[in-house]
């Protein structure tokens, strides 16, 4: 049997391996770097920001649940400072019950037009209520009877199942506010190691990686690419 028709009957798949760029970001060197990474993320966020068409705060969040098997899903950047970064979510969801289990996630931030990524690993906590509430009054009406709509994760049935308990929610709340639900909130992550990656030609890539001391300040180290 000649290998192509191997190929016609057994594995399905295309070749990638020509796919590739030459990474054509700026130079990043170390008197570039706040010492403070949070401040050196404001400002790759905002640049993300203006040159990034869609979601520049569109992020990685991997976790892992009970027999250590890793699971990644994008969430939303909701808000971030000196304590940590925010995402929220449904406290019922996989990844709530994997952090719940094991708090220790990982972010990562890939921005393809300004060939630069951020990699935070750290702890995930729950943010207070009231901080929840917060946010979720800013959110669009629509969004906020979505949150009570969807068991995340759920096995369910058909699509018809969310538009009518969609329908049963906006009945419910008709002529009031809609109340927080108790199963949903946010996350924050609490950093302890930020690595900044800029993409440069031939993978000689830049790359700077902040890990958190015991006293509150931060080693910075250049990793090779």
């Amino acid at each position: 049997m000649s290998d192509d028709t191997k190929n016609k009957q057994g594995h399905h798949g295309m070749d990638v391996t020509a796919l590739r760029r030459s990474g054509t970001g700026h130079a990043l060197e170390r008197e570039d770097l706040n010492d403070d990474p949070i401040i050196q993320f404001e400002d790759w966020f905002r640049y993300a920001c203006e040159t990034v068409p869609l979601d520049p705060n569109a992020v990685t969040l991997s976790t892992v649940d009970r027999s250590m098997r890793p699971s990644s899903r994008t969430v939303l950047l909701k808000s971030f400072d000196e304590r940590g970064f925010v995402f929220y979510t449904n406290y019922e969801s996989k990844k709530a019950v994997h952090i719940d289990n094991n708090p220790n996630v990982s972010l990562l931030f890939f921005w393809s037009e300004a060939a630069r990524q951020v990699k935070i690993r750290g702890k995930a906590e729950k943010i207070p209520t009231s901080e929840s509430l917060a946010y979720f009054l800013s959110r669009p009406r629509g969004s906020q009877i979505g949150a009570w709509v969807s068991a995340q994760s759920s096995v369910i049935s058909s699509r018809s199942l969310l538009e009518s308990k969609f329908q049963e929610i906006k009945q419910k709340f008709r002529d009031r506010d809609i109340s927080l639900p108790s199963f949903w909130g946010g996350y924050r992550v609490v950093p302890e190691e930020i690595e900044f990656w800029q993409g440069r030609r031939d993978r000689l890539h830049d790359r700077f990686q902040f890990t958190k001391q015991d006293d509150g300040s931060w080693k910075i180290e250049r990793l090779a690419p």
